[in-house]
């Protein structure tokens, strides 16, 4: 339903701003002015998935810690659940990933930025204890490499920004963006391949030869030309054809039937993104494969 991206330093105030908009949501779900569906909240972060500071003191250790949590994210991401991502998602190209997901799954998105200074984060830090403290170095090359949020770039947008000194969260903007914002519709970067059937290219290649023989047969036996015609495809498919006022030779069926074979063989080998189901049984073969030669025979 939802996704909000935690953006910060390490030990900015993370965890507290996603426990304070988690309980914030909390509460508006159980108002009696609400309304509208109950949703699942839940919190990802590097705690709940027990990754430990110590993946972030190189990228070898970094790479399969991120992983982790943008699999665990999408395992959560779903039209009930309202997903909150506590984790430093510092790296742009990261968040543009996650962003990406969001839009696969058509659910709304929100980044929130929190801000502290370098300082207090190094402070906050310390007064850890040992085993959940990054170290002095890790902490530096952390803040170092951060990548800001930007309200400019699709991918974080809408951004809240919290400042070290802000007590409260914008909640009332918060909600609005989780429940009435836009929902961005998957582009062809983030759609699912539809792999055909294993039968496809065979049912593809005997439909179309099928229905060429069949076209021939009916001006054969009628002894008319062009007009419509009932086509057998076959003991079951019956299918009705359009077709130029004129004899229809045989190589010109042949031709157009290579064509369209050619064209359609791509989809079947390498997957298709068109939106929903594609059906490659004989009928709907038949049909499209009717449909192009009535438009392309003169």
């Amino acid at each position: 339903m939802a996704l909000i991206t935690i953006s910060g330093y390490p030990c900015s105030g993370k965890t507290r701003r996603a426990q304070q908009i988690s309980d914030f949501i909390e509460s508006k779900l159980k108002e009696p002015e609400y309304t509208g569906p109950q949703y699942k909240i839940v919190v990802i972060s590097d705690h709940s998935l027990n990754i430990s500071r110590s993946a972030y003191n190189d990228s070898r250790s970094e790479k399969p810690a991120r992983g982790t949590l943008f699999t665990n994210l999408q395992r959560q991401i779903s039209p009930n659940n309202i997903v909150i991502l506590d984790a430093p998602n510092y790296i742009k190209g990261f968040r543009y990933q996650i962003y990406c997901a969001a839009r696969e799954f058509k659910v709304r998105v929100a980044t929130v930025f929190v801000v502290s200074t370098p300082d207090q984060c190094r402070t906050r830090n310390e007064a850890r204890p040992e085993g959940e403290r990054y170290t002095t170095e890790t902490l530096d090359n952390l803040i170092q490499r951060f990548e800001e949020p930007s309200s400019m770039v699709r991918w974080d947008s809408p951004l809240f920004t919290l400042l070290w000194t802000d007590d409260g969260i914008p909640s009332s903007d918060i909600w609005k963006a989780i429940i009435s914002g836009d929902v961005k519709p998957p582009n062809s970067g983030t759609l699912s391949i539809t792999k055909a059937p294993t039968d496809a290219l065979l049912n593809l290649e005997n439909t179309t030869l099928a229905t060429v023989s069949a076209i021939m047969s009916e001006q054969s036996s009628s002894g008319s030309f062009g007009g419509p015609m009932q086509l057998a495809i076959t003991p079951t498919l019956t299918i009705k054809i359009m077709l130029p006022a004129r004899n229809v030779t045989l190589s010109e069926l042949q031709r157009l039937k290579r064509q369209f074979v050619t064209v359609h063989k791509k989809a079947i080998t390498l997957g298709t993104t068109e939106k929903g189901a594609v059906d490659w049984e004989e009928q709907r073969i038949a049909q499209k494969f009717v449909a192009y030669l009535e438009e392309h025979l003169q």
